[in-house]
């Protein structure tokens, strides 16, 4: 649900685990306590749920079950396939149609619990994880998960899944079925995430999976095991999702209180005020709200003076997402640093707060906003410095400080001071200003570029910046396209400069290198949109994928937080202070959520409305 919460959503390391379905007889396993059987696995420490949980502590199992859930979204879809990088996918098949080996607990930093594998195994130095399938569960066309399904899976991703798949999935050197129903994959190397990171490998039915066309953009959902089947989806419109009255998994614990409706139904707006504009017919039930404007003032119609629609501000434990304009240093425009710095210093947002977002906002100022992970406010420890040490040139010493925070205006739209402070930059890196431009020096062409945007928020944002820079002589040309060329350009990193967002969570690794590593700047379709290539950064992530204790995991974040910030590789925005949801009262939620806020799947329909 990732996508739908922004545009609308570690094992204790170095013991030997086998991981068994939840029973009085098998207690979670701490660290210090190797070579037990565990009814989940964590990546750090143990568990947070005994064995024998009812349910996870973010959904209520006694919720009513039946009716329709509509949701919705800006954009447009024109695949079911999310797994790979051609199209634009409803990402709402992961999960809902389509399951993972395990399932992730959403309320600890990552820790897995049994879902299609009842048991799993590895060993202290994690070279290898084995699963044992539940003989239970099945494919929606009744056929059984058998282990060859598992290895097909395991192939189809590894060689045409998106590109953080194959990242991981090729780190497996020997992938094997054993006999009982279980596979056992073999890493090339030790990994300590790694296990976990198979555990949420997507499965599918080998029988109904075309290789040879398996990455290319279809309208016909893959078989899955989920609770739901797609029934309806119409291009760039609308997804239908029906409940699986045979879902083989229901009553497990990771299930109990969830997937409450017979029907989730997906709306698709093309702009936020048709999508609002639904919501308030009561067309859609519920929303996420992203615009500070109409979060403080358009909410004044009469379901809600009435009291049939609420708001509520739902907090969060998670790193707030880091949400940015990207540079693409892969343009010779965003190459020198010094330029990147330049523009930043030109972004006024204590003026964009108080007349776009009515201060609603705050800045956002390190990767892993309000979390023990970030560097803000920190001085680099003895093991961050051992990390980045050898990269000292790359690191800013305020970044070392904990002080490299956003620059500060006076609000005015007009600061001097941040004026000169970026024109003193633009000189060093060899732009002067000439008869209301900034030119380079050696050639006379005008510093210009372009912000490719592709909502309506996103516009609004971008001609406010282009219109600062304006004044500063700096030309920023605002291009709106619609959600598939978005997507398909960013995949290629066609543009000068996008929005984008990076939500983080409390346990990063692996994917780390996905985001920002020298490995992926060239390769299409990874989310290194600014194009990357720091040792320094590279340093800091392999560190945190190393990491053996606690200690030596925050240091690596840390260091990985103070490497990006010095790389000056996007002009940092602004979070809420949390979830900002508004629902018709129709829709219930349990009053508990979640490390990552409220979730639509725990939600339920109130009975006889």
């Amino acid at each position: 649900m990732e996508r739908l919460k922004c545009a609308m959503h570690r094992a204790a390391i170095g013991f030997s685990l086998a991981l068994a379905l939840p029973s009085a007889a098998s207690p979670a396993i701490a660290a210090d306590d190797p070579g037990r059987a565990a009814p989940a696995i964590a990546m750090r420490g143990a568990p947070d749920l005994p064995a024998g949980f009812p349910a996870f502590p973010y959904a209520n199992p006694d919720a009513p079950k039946g009716g329709r859930l509509t949701l919705s979204l800006t954009g447009t879809f024109d695949s079911l396939n999310p797994f790979i990088v051609k199209g634009s996918a409803a990402p709402f098949v992961r999960g809902y149609v389509v399951e993972s080996l395990m399932a992730r607990s959403f309320d600890e930093p990552f820790t897995l619990y049994p879902l299609i594998a009842r048991a799993a195994t590895t060993d202290a130095a994690r070279s290898f994880v084995e699963f044992e399938i539940d003989p239970r569960a099945r494919f929606s066309d009744g056929t059984p998960v058998t282990a060859d399904d598992v290895l097909f899976s395991h192939v189809l991703m590894r060689d045409q899944g998106r590109p953080n798949h194959r990242l991981y999935y090729s780190k497996v050197a020997k992938a094997e079925a054993l006999p009982d129903g279980r596979v056992r994959f073999t890493f090339a190397e030790p990994d300590p995430e790694l296990p976990l990171i198979m555990g949420l490998m997507p499965v599918f039915s080998r029988a109904s999976v075309d290789p040879e066309r398996f990455a290319e953009t279809s309208l016909t959902a893959p078989l899955g095991t989920g609770p739901y089947k797609v029934e309806a989806a119409e291009a760039g419109a609308s997804l239908t999702l029906a409940l699986r009255p045979d879902y083989w998994g229901r009553d497990l614990p990771v299930n109990r209180g969830l997937y409450n409706f017979d029907t989730l139904r997906f709306l698709y707006f093309r702009d936020a005020n048709s999508e609002f504009e639904a919501f308030k017919k009561g067309l859609v039930d519920a929303r996420f709200e992203t615009d500070p404007g109409r979060w403080e003032t358009g909410y004044d119609f009469p379901a809600a003076r009435s009291g049939e629609v609420v708001r509520e501000v739902i907090p969060t434990g998670t790193p707030k997402p880091y949400s940015a304009l990207v540079f693409n240093t892969r343009r010779p425009v965003f190459a020198d640093i010094r330029v990147r710095r330049a523009l930043t210093e030109l972004f006024d947002f204590e003026w964009l707060d108080r007349n776009f977002y009515h201060g609603l906002y705050a800045r956002t100022r390190s990767f892993f906003q309000d979390s023990e992970l970030s560097s803000l406010g920190r001085a680099a420890d003895a093991r961050e410095t051992a990390i980045l040490g050898p990269f000292a040139s790359e690191i800013v010493p305020e970044a070392l400080l904990g002080t490299l925070v956003p620059p500060v205006s006076d609000g005015s739209g007009r600061d001097r001071t941040r004026r000169r402070a970026a024109f003193a930059l633009l000189e060093q890196a060899g732009w002067h200003l000439a008869n209301g431009l900034v030119r380079r020096v050696a050639t006379g062409e005008p510093l210009a570029f372009e912000i490719m945007v592709a909502t309506r928020d996103q516009e609004r944002l971008a001609l406010a910046y282009a219109s600062q820079l304006e004044r500063a002589g700096i030309t920023a040309r605002v291009r709106f396209v619609d959600a598939v060329q978005f997507d398909a350009r960013r995949n290629a990193y066609d543009f000068d400069m996008v929005p984008a967002i990076w939500s983080q969570s409390l346990s990063p690794g692996n994917e780390q290198a996905f985001y920002f590593g020298s490995a992926s700047a060239d390769t299409p379709g990874t989310r290194n949109y600014m194009g990357a290539k720091s040792p320094a950064v590279d340093a800091a992530v392999t560190a945190l994928v190393d990491a053996k204790d606690e200690d030596a995991f925050i240091a690596a974040a840390r260091a990985l937080d103070r490497a990006l910030l010095s790389g000056a590789y996007a002009i940092p925005l602004f979070h809420t202070p949390g979830q900002w949801l508004a629902r018709w009262t129709r829709i219930a939620r349990p009053a508990r959520a979640s490390l990552y806020g409220t979730l639509p799947e725990t939600w339920w329909r109130v009975p006889g409305r």
